[in-house]
C-alpha cells in the first residue's frame, strides 16, 4: 500500500470521527448530595466505634450514563489509605437492578435497600455501611465511592462475601465505573 497525503488525510479524518462518536457516548457519572469530590467527610457519615463518634449512615448516591447492556451495579466504599497493606472495604452493595440509578442516604440502615440487591461484609465484621475511622494522627484518607455498571443481574454474592470478593467481580467484570473520592482525618 502506498501512503498519499489522501490516504493520510482520510486517515486522520476517520479517527476524528471515531473520537467524536466516543465523546459523544455518555460517561457514567457518580454524585452525592452528601459528599463532593475531594471534599471532607461530615459527622454523619463516620463509623460510631473504634474511637469515633459518627452518625455512621450512608451518603446518598445517584449516578447516570450507564453503558447498553448494564444488567445491575455494585456499589463500593474502599479506603485504601488504611494501614492494613490491603486498604480497608467500608460498604459494599451488589447486585442492585439496573433500572435503580441511586440510593437514599442511611440505605440499608434507616432507609431501605432496592429489592434484589443485597450487602456483603465490610472489614468492620458486619455487613451495612461502616464510615471512616482512620487512626488517630494518620493523616487523611481517601474513602473511594465507587458505582460499576455490571452485565449480569445478579451476581453469586451474599451477605458472607468479603470487600475483595464484591471487588474482584466489580474490576474484572464491570462495563463501566464511576468514582467519587472524598477524605477524613482524626
Amino acid at each position: 500500500m502506498r501512503v498519499t497525503p489522501a490516504l493520510l488525510c482520510g486517515l486522520a479524518g476517520a479517527a476524528l470521527v471515531g473520537f467524536a462518536s466516543a465523546a459523544a457516548q455518555a460517561e457514567m457519572t457518580l454524585s452525592s448530595p452528601d459528599i463532593s469530590e475531594g471534599s471532607g467527610i461530615t459527622d454523619p457519615h463516620v463509623f460510631d466505634g473504634f474511637g469515633c463518634s459518627g452518625g455512621n449512615m450512608a451518603p446518598a448516591l445517584s449516578w447516570s450514563g450507564a453503558p447498553e447492556g448494564t444488567e445491575s451495579y455494585i456499589v463500593t466504599v474502599f479506603d485504601p489509605d488504611a494501614p492494613t497493606g490491603s486498604g480497608w472495604w467500608h460498604w459494599t452493595v451488589f447486585n442492585i437492578p439496573a433500572d435503580v440509578t441511586s440510593l437514599p442516604q442511611g440505605a440499608g440502615d434507616t432507609a431501605p435497600l432496592p429489592e434484589g440487591a443485597g450487602e456483603g461484609r465490610t472489614d468492620y465484621g458486619p455487613t451495612g455501611y461502616g464510615g471512616p475511622c482512620p487512626p488517630e494522627g494518620h493523616g487523611p484518607h481517601r474513602y473511594i465511592f465507587t458505582v460499576y455498571a455490571m452485565p449480569e443481574a445478579t451476581l453469586p454474592l451474599d451477605e458472607t462475601s468479603s470487600g475483595a470478593l464484591v471487588g474482584f467481580y466489580a474490576n474484572n467484570q464491570a462495563l463501566d465505573s464511576a468514582s467519587l473520592t472524598a477524605t477524613y482525618e482524626r
